[in-house]
């Protein structure tokens, strides 16, 4: 039992560390650990659900009080920012989305910091933001984990389970931004000049 409590405090860390760096694979790592622990104990899938979305949880607070902080200098320097009311449209949408936005920016690859930005710009309230992020953070870790149960189901050894839920999210993340990328940026028309009075 105490080796099971320090591999999810690893895995909480490995995520969290993943949040904040986004250089980890954190939804391979949480696939990975789900599989590996569908082999050994059912009801532990459950911890691992619990100890990634602490770990998404608590790093999205770390980057958003960052942002926070240092946010709207960072933005106007992106480039897919600079254009006229183009925060403000992205802020507003954030603002409206919850957790809808948050979860849905946790599943695109390279979504989740934009959407962290906007909202930490957009002057979204640090209480508004942690009760949003919760769930999203827990249907992330729930979602990722399903992934790597699948693994375990379809593979009897739980080396080839782990590799599988392993190789399934990096697919499914690299095909998705493939996609994104494809998709041309939409930039509204130039509003019309008001006529005179």
């Amino acid at each position: 039992m105490t080796a099971t409590l320090g591999a999810l405090a690893w895995l909480a860390v490995v995520v969290l560390f993943g949040a904040v760096v986004p250089v980890v694979p954190t939804g391979a790592a949480v696939s990975g650990a789900a599989a590996l622990a569908a082999h050994q104990d059912p009801v532990t899938v459950l911890l691992v659900v619990l100890a990634g979305a602490i770990g998404a949880y608590v790093g999205d607070l770390a980057v958003y009080l960052a942002m926070c902080w240092g946010g709207e200098r960072f933005a106007r320097r992106l480039r897919w920012l600079r254009g006229p009311n183009r925060l403000d449209r992205v802020s507003a949408r954030v603002r409206e989305g919850g957790v809808t936005m948050f979860l849905v920016s946790r599943l695109i690859p390279g979504g989740r910091l934009p959407v962290l930005l906007a909202a930490a710009v957009s002057g979204l309230p640090w209480r508004r933001f942690a009760v949003a992020n919760l769930p999203a953070s827990l249907l992330w870790s729930a979602l990722y984990a399903a992934i790597g149960v699948l693994g375990r189901a379809i593979f009897p050894e739980p080396w080839q389970s782990v590799v599988a839920a392993i190789l399934i999210v990096l697919l499914i993340s690299q095909a998705l931004g493939w996609w994104g990328r494809r998709r041309p940026l939409s930039v509204p028309p130039p509003a019309s000049p008001a006529p005179p009075a």
